[in-house]
C-alpha cells in the first residue's frame, strides 16, 4: 500500500510541477503580449503627433516630398557622362538604383537630425522620457513618418522604374528589401548620431553635409565603384552608405556573389552597431549648454 501511494502521490506532485511551469510559461507570454502591445501604441501616439508637425513644416514636407524627385532628375542629367562602361550598368539601371539611398538620405536623415535637435532643445525629450516611454521608443517614434514617406517613395520609384522606364522586376527582391531596411536603420541611427554634435536646428544644414557629401560622391551613386580602380573601390565600400547601395543593386539587377553580399551586410551591420555605440553612450536628452 505504502509503494503505490507513494507512487501515486510523485505522479500527482509531477503534474502539479508542469501545471505550475505551464501557468507560469502563459502568464510569461501573456505580460510579454502586453508589453508589446502597450509599447506599439505608445509608439503609435508618438508617431502620430510627430507626423502632425511634419506636416506643419513646409521645409521638412519640400525636404521629404519633392527634392528626392528633383535629385533623382538631376542625377540622370549628370550621369549620362559617367564611366559605365565594362560596369554592367546603364544611365537607367544607376540612376534608379541610385535614387533608393539617395531617397533614404534625403528623406530620413536629412529630416529627423533637425527633428532630434528641435524635440531636445524644446525640453520634449526630456518630458517623454518622465514617462513611460523608452529611449529606444521615443527615438523610433519620432522616426517613423518620415521612415514611412521613404519607404513609400522608394516602393514608387520601383514600381516607375519597372512600367515606365522598361528595367526588369527586382531579380532578387530579398536583397532589395533589406537592402532598403538596413538603409532604414543606418539613416535613423546615423541621424542620432549627428543630432549629438548638432547644437541647433539651423546647424543641422551643416552637420548633415560630410555624410550627405561623402555619400553622394563615394558610396557609388553618381560614379559606380566598378569604374572605379580596385584599391580605390575596396576603401569606398566601407563607406556607411555603400553596402545599401550595393545590396539595392544587387536586388534589382542581379549579380552579387555571396562574398559580395556577405561583405556589404557586414559593413551595414558594423556602421549599425557602432552608431548604436554613440547614441547610448553621448546622445543628449537635454538642451546643450
Amino acid at each position: 500500500m505504502s509503494t503505490t501511494d507513494t507512487g501515486s502521490g510523485t505522479d500527482t506532485g509531477s503534474r502539479a510541477d508542469a501545471g505550475g511551469r505551464a501557468d507560469a510559461g502563459g502568464r510569461a507570454d501573456a505580460g510579454a503580449a502586453r508589453r508589446a502591445a502597450a509599447s506599439l501604441g505608445r509608439l503609435r501616439s508618438l508617431a502620430r503627433a510627430e507626423l502632425t508637425l511634419l506636416v506643419r513644416n513646409r521645409t521638412a514636407m519640400f525636404t521629404a516630398l519633392l527634392m528626392p524627385l528633383a535629385m533623382v532628375l538631376f542625377m540622370r542629367s549628370t550621369v549620362e557622362q559617367a564611366p559605365l562602361e565594362g560596369t554592367g550598368l546603364s544611365v537607367t539601371d544607376l540612376v534608379m538604383t541610385s535614387g533608393i539611398p539617395m531617397v533614404l538620405i534625403l528623406v530620413v536623415y536629412l529630416n529627423l537630425i533637425p527633428a532630434y535637435v528641435s524635440r531636445r532643445e524644446e525640453l520634449v525629450l526630456k518630458r517623454l522620457r518622465t514617462g513611460e516611454l523608452r529611449d529606444w521608443e521615443i527615438l523610433a517614434g519620432a522616426a517613423l513618418p518620415v521612415v514611412a514617406v521613404a519607404l513609400a517613395q522608394c516602393a514608387v520609384l520601383v514600381a516607375a522604374g519597372a512600367a515606365l522606364l522598361e528595367m526588369t522586376p527586382p531579380d532578387r527582391p530579398d536583397l532589395l528589401v533589406l537592402g532598403v531596411l538596413l538603409g532604414v536603420v543606418l539613416m535613423v541611427l546615423t541621424a542620432a548620431a549627428t543630432a549629438v554634435i548638432t547644437r541647433t536646428t539651423e546647424s543641422a544644414q551643416i552637420t548633415a553635409l560630410p555624410l550627405l557629401m561623402v555619400s553622394l560622391a563615394g558610396s557609388g551613386m553618381f560614379v559606380p565603384l566598378e569604374a572605379m580602380p580596385d584599391r580605390a573601390a575596396d576603401i569606398l565600400r566601407l563607406l556607411p552608405m555603400s553596402p545599401v547601395v550595393d545590396l539595392v543593386r544587387y536586388g534589382w539587377l542581379g549579380g552579387g556573389e555571396p562574398g559580395e553580399v556577405l561583405r556589404a551586410l557586414g559593413t551595414a551591420v558594423a556602421w549599425a552597431l557602432v552608431s548604436v555605440f554613440a547614441v547610448r553612450r553621448w546622445f543628449r536628452w537635454e538642451p546643450r549648454h
